[in-house]
């Protein structure tokens, strides 16, 4: 097995060095692979509190990770999407940003959990108390994952090649707001389509970009699933005979509208059809000035939740069970630290990244307030701090908006968005500004 291990390892190396030679004449080039990681044990299930720590009991359809690696002159991105409720947490984000970096050279990486409810816990830990012991199966699969990430990413870098790139959005009527009582409601209409062709205009991956809720599956099935992502994608990979991944957007007060279908299935291949047909008009070209830019930022945000309070830990408890909570809390004993992530690529295309579920006016917002035509948001991004509703949706009050599920500090999603345009426009070169201030704690109410 050791031998086994080695051999692959080399062989993985070997072929990034081969697909760095084979595109060193390129200036802009793509590689895309996938892995099916569906936990094979029985552990806990994420998305719903009433199902505590019932353990799953098999698999309705694989939970995949999918990468894009875009390389654009001298620098390089990952784009990845999981079937999972959450991005990873914030140690197994760090052990794949130090995997990536050094085995494959992927210096900005942004990873997406679809946020399906129908994917495993990943907040467990192996110590006595916090999953250690009770959770065994869970722990282990957990330790596993990192790798299974990291290792999908190099091989999706070992396969980089010359390519065209093109973007295109439309309204769609396919979500509605779960939150607001206000007329008419915030939504965020907005599907964007991302196509990466080869020089020859063949497909080698389409990237899906849209707000709602995946929970179709009933809650009651303790069965694996990607919800409708899963079978919008396998929709699009038929028709048009190429990889295709998800990535959720700011669905914090976003569901699902299904119009005139049913399930996951009826959805998800409903939204597929509008992908496919959107993802046809799309004029690829190669990129005139290829490039590259990213900025991470760390913020420091108090809470609205007292968790060294022993009341509110056991209404936490008994709300999921002790512990998720006990890692929940360990999360944030000193506030919260959500991350923020802001890629231009070519200088033609914005991603920001947010670490949570952002109400969608946040997304909104942000495309109003940015000079870049095409830019995106990616929420439940490299972490997951909870829901990050705006300032008006917290006066409103409700699911979402209320401190239990929304402990960071009133204003903190609108703090986070102000950066990343300030980061977008430093990218650009319209503004000039030093290193990043990081938000005060002394915001909120502790």
């Amino acid at each position: 097995m050791f031998l086994r291990s080695c051999l692959l390892s080399t062989l993985i190396v070997l072929s990034v060095l081969l697909a760095s030679a084979r595109a060193e004449d390129s200036d802009f080039n793509i590689g895309f692979a996938q892995r099916d990681v569906t936990p094979q044990v029985a552990m806990p299930m994420w998305g719903y509190g009433a199902r505590k720590d019932l353990l799953s009991r098999g698999i309705l359809d694989p939970l995949m990770v999918k990468a894009i690696v875009i390389e654009a002159g001298s620098d390089r991105v990952a784009l990845v999407g999981l079937d999972m409720g959450r991005a990873p947490t914030t140690p197994m984000m760090d052990e794949i940003r130090t995997a990536i970096g050094e085995r494959a050279k992927v210096e900005h990486v942004l990873i997406v959990g679809s946020h399906t409810h129908h994917g495993p816990v990943l907040e467990l830990t192996d110590r006595d108390g916090f999953g250690k012991g009770k959770y065994d199966a869970a722990v282990g699969y957990l330790k596993t994952l990192p790798e299974m990430i990291s290792s999908t990413i190099v091989e999706a870098a070992s396969r980089l090649q010359p390519a065209r790139i093109g973007i295109t959005s439309v309204e769609v009527p396919f979500n509605r707001n779960r939150h607001s009582k206000r007329q008419p409601a915030a939504r965020d209409s907005l599907l964007s389509v991302m196509r990466f062709d080869d020089p020859n205009g063949k497909p080698i991956a389409v990237l899906v970009n849209f707000a709602a809720h995946p929970v179709m599956t009933p809650g009651e099935v303790l069965k694996f699933s990607a919800d409708y992502p899963g079978f919008m994608m396998n929709f699009v990979e038929r028709e048009l005979n190429a990889p295709c991944l998800f990535i959720q957007g700011a669905s914090g007060d976003m569901s699902v509208n299904a119009v005139n279908v049913t399930g996951p299935k009826g959805f998800g291949e409903q939204l597929g059809a509008e992908c496919v047909k959107l993802a046809r008009t799309i004029e690829t070209t190669v990129p005139r000035r290829p490039s590259v830019q990213g900025q991470v930022d760390r913020f420091h945000f108090s809470t609205r939740i007292d968790l060294n309070n022993p009341v509110v830990m056991q209404a936490f408890s008994l709300a999921f069970f002790p512990e998720l909570i006990r890692n929940f809390a360990e999360d944030y004993k000193d506030g919260m630290h959500p991350e923020l992530n802001t890629v231009l690529i070519n200088r033609e295309i914005a991603i920001v990244g947010g670490s949570g579920e952002f109400f969608c006016n946040h997304a909104i917002r942000l495309r109003e307030r940015s000079y870049v035509k095409n830019t995106l948001f990616f929420g439940y991004c490299n972490g997951y701090m909870n829901y990050f509703p705006t300032i008006e949706a917290v006066s409103e009050g409700g699911y979402g908006a209320d401190a239990p599920v929304s402990p960071a500090a009133i204003g903190a999603g609108e703090e986070m968005m102000n950066r990343a345009l300030i980061n977008i426009y430093s990218m650009l070169g319209k503004i000039s500004e030093g290193k990043p201030v990081q938000s005060e704690p002394s915001r909120g109410a502790n």
